[in-house]
């Protein structure tokens, strides 16, 4: 195997091909995958080691026995706050009394780029004295190749994972906080660099939200804090739209199974991007937020802003909003979304992303499961597949590698 440096990961995901005269290029798929996951005093698991090849993994077991906790553990490979999106402190592994059994937890990976391999890692060391975070600040680590990078979004330039949870099953139905974090979490596979500015606004609400909520309208403060709302906000706001609309073209095809869909952002800020430039509507955004500080700090929260956008969903062939469509109906126009992420992915970076897939087969007809599994063959990808029963995974046969879970014991079968 090759080693790669982190200036060329770039160049390894984003290697085309001229295939005409016309300048046209097609990415290069490589797959991504992991070789090797390791696991130390990460939630259920004290140690644990487990090795694989590129196929697609399928974990069966009883609910508890700490399959969702090793599809969390992957998902901490990429920026972000893993799929659960917990506190650093919540994860370290914990006595039968609830304590913690350790002050610190760490995953780490051998991960496979085509024919190259890297070593990443990411761990917590919790603060003195702290049991759940609530202390002092617990300090997220993370290592490329042994070397301490100094942002967990060094990741997002050599890995990227797209996954789905029983939990997001009522993604249309419930408010859109949840809706937007499922964009944010696609367009970090097709463009990391969106982690930043997401990062520093959510940062900027936080701070003038506690000014306001204090009484304080101290101008150059609120002034100061607003300019990175609307600097960044407008950047969120842009890029999602600019997504969405690339996405857009790939989800309403469908595959297999899986409706096509058609999908939108929404919300004051994108109405604005319709009908001005981006540097116009930031000055709006600008103008929009000192226009509301007592109102906003009456009520405690800030009012405008791209943090209030949704995404809307319709089915793409009967039309219909998704809130309203059956459950299968639901999952399906989800499962699709994602899938067609993956797809849009391995063209525009030349490698797959994993697919962090948890009791997926949840609600979905015979049809539907044999759909799915299909499409991720097809896709190359290495997908992460959890469910209760073995026998929904038997048609897999060995395209896929099987392992038993039992209270945090893995047994290949």
């Amino acid at each position: 195997m090759n080693e790669i440096s982190s200036s060329g990961a770039d160049v390894l995901f984003r290697e085309v091909l001229a295939t005409s005269e016309a300048a046209v290029v097609t990415a290069i798929p490589h797959q991504l995958a992991v070789s090797r996951l390791t696991l130390t005093d990460f939630r259920c698991y004290t140690q644990q080691r487990l090795e694989v090849d590129t196929r697609p993994i399928v974990l069966t077991g009883p609910n508890g026995a700490g399959k969702t906790n090793l599809l969390e553990a992957l998902s901490f490979l990429v920026p972000g706050r893993g799929l659960r999106r917990a506190k650093l402190g919540e994860i370290t592994r914990r006595a039968a009394d609830g304590t913690p059994a350790a002050q610190q937890w760490a995953v780490a990976a051998k991960l496979l780029i085509g024919e190259n391999e890297i070593d990443i890692g990411t761990g917590c060391e919790m603060a003195d004295g702290s049991d759940n975070g609530t202390a002092g600040r617990d300090k997220r680590v993370t290592k490329i190749d042994g070397s301490v990078v100094k942002s967990q979004a060094e990741l997002g330039r050599y890995t990227s994972a797209q996954w789905l949870t029983p939990q997001m099953d009522r993604l249309f139905l419930e408010g859109a906080t949840g809706r937007r974090r499922f964009v944010d979490q696609l367009i970090y596979g097709l463009d990391p660099e969106h982690a930043g500015p997401v990062a520093a606004y959510d940062h900027s609400l936080r701070s003038r939200n506690k000014l306001l909520r204090e009484g304080n309208l101290d101008p150059e403060w609120l002034d100061s804090i607003e300019e990175s709302l609307a600097r960044h906000g407008i950047a969120i706001a842009v890029r999602r739209l600019e997504v969405v609309a690339r996405l857009q073209a790939v989800c309403r095809a469908g595959k297999g199974a899986f409706p096509g869909a058609e999908i939108s952002m929404s919300g004051l800020v994108e109405n604005w991007l319709d009908d001005e430039p981006a540097l116009a509507a930031e000055d709006h955004l600008r103008a929009a937020l000192q226009a509301s500080r007592q109102n906003d700090a009456n009520n405690g929260s800030t009012s405008v802003g791209p943090h209030r956008s949704d995404l809307a969903v319709r089915h793409g062939d009967t039309g219909m909003a998704a809130e309203i469509c059956s459950t299968g109906e639901q999952k399906a126009l989800l499962i699709g979304i994602v899938l067609a992420t993956a797809r849009l992915q391995t063209e525009e970076r030349g490698y797959t992303p994993l697919l962090l897939l948890d009791e997926i087969t949840a609600h979905l007809d015979k049809a539907r499961r044999a759909s799915l599994f299909d499409i991720i063959l097809e896709l190359g990808a290495q997908a992460w597949i959890t469910g209760t029963e073995d026998e929904i995974f038997a048609p897999l046969g060995t395209h896929v590698q099987h392992f038993a879970i039992n209270q945090g014991e893995l047994e290949k079968l």
